[in-house]
Parts: C-alpha cells; sequence; structure tokens
C-alpha cells in the first residue's frame, strides 16, 4: 500500500539515495505520480521482471542538496476516514499537501476542493 511507498521515500532521502524500487501496486503507481508533479520525487517508471511488477522511484534533490520529507498517515486500515469537499484544510499553511482517493481519482486537498468531491483521506505529506 501507499503507507509503505511513503516510509520507503522518507529513508530514501535520509539515506542520500538517488532511487529505490518498490512492488507495483495501482495505488502506489497514482501516488507517485501526484508526488511527481508536485516536486517530492523526480521521476516514476513501472517496469515488468519475472513476471513481477516493480515501481522505479527517483527521488529529487534540488540544486544538489539534502532534503528532508515528512508524511503522516490520516486513513489506517483500522480506521478510515472520510472527509468531504469542504472539510478538507490546508496542510501546514500551504507547504504540505493532503492526499485523497476520490470516486475521480486520486487527488490532492486543493483539487478535490476545486472538484467538489471529496474520499477517503490517505495522507498528508510536507
Amino acid at each position: 500500500m501507499h503507507y509503505d511507498l511513503l516510509a520507503k521515500i522518507k529513508n530514501a532521502y535520509r539515506a542520500r539515495k538517488e532511487a529505490f524500487s518498490t512492488p507495483y501496486s495501482g495505488i502506489n503507481h497514482e501516488v507517485a505520480k501526484l508526488l511527481v508533479r508536485y516536486g517530492f520525487i523526480k521521476e516514476v517508471s513501472k517496469r515488468t521482471t519475472d513476471k513481477k511488477l516493480w515501481l522505479d522511484v527517483k527521488l529529487a534533490y534540488p540544486s544538489g542538496e539534502s532534503r528532508d520529507i515528512d508524511f503522516s498517515i490520516v486513513s489506517k486500515p483500522s480506521r478510515r476516514v472520510y472527509s468531504g469537499y469542504r472539510d478538507v484544510r490546508a496542510v501546514r499553511q500551504g507547504y504540505g499537501i493532503g492526499v485523497l482517493s476520490t470516486p475521480k481519482g486520486v487527488m490532492t486537498n486543493s483539487e478535490a476542493r476545486q472538484a467538489k468531491v471529496g474520499g477517503e483521506y490517505l495522507f498528508q505529506i510536507w
């Protein structure tokens, strides 16, 4: 799930890795593409090895310096959290993003507000 992807991204940044691989899932791929759009990671690609799918994630280091990101899981398997578009607020005064799984796909908190659609509030990242 996306929990593991977020932890791997955080740990790879702390270890100053350039890239890493993780098993493929549809939600991981959508979350990674969203993180590419917002500059948290540089690139994501899907590859097949012996009938097994993998996601290759390349990390973004702006101007060669180290980067520290953090995240907070909102909706967990033991406690699902659903939010309407009116209840979605800015994350860290606009310095982070909240990610929702909506009927229109995976989108950020600001995109969900503009599209007037709610859904499962997955996590916040800053």
